[in-house]
């Protein structure tokens, strides 16, 4: 009996101890990509003001896309914790 509890204790922590990793590593990248992106718009916006409103939709847009990959992680991280 105790194997049997032991084991349903290693999945379970291994299921959440993988969807903590994929959601870790997978925040890295768009948290780095949409720093660099809003860090780059200030300076554009710093050399030409009269195109402020060009570059926020464009800085907008391409967050939008490059968050797209840290939702992906959390839909997996999601699926590791409540469906395996």
């Amino acid at each position: 009996m105790a194997d049997v509890t032991t084991a349903e204790a290693v999945i379970t922590g291994s299921k959440f101890l993988g969807a903590g990793i994929c959601m870790g590593l997978g925040a890295i990248g768009p948290g780095i990509g949409e720093g660099f992106v809003a860090g780059k718009a200030c300076e554009g916006i710093s050399h030409q003001p009269e195109q402020a409103n060009l570059l926020t939709r464009t800085m907008l847009i391409g967050q939008a896309v490059s968050e797209s990959t840290g939702i992906y992680s959390l839909v997996i991280s999601l699926l590791l914790m409540f469906v395996v």
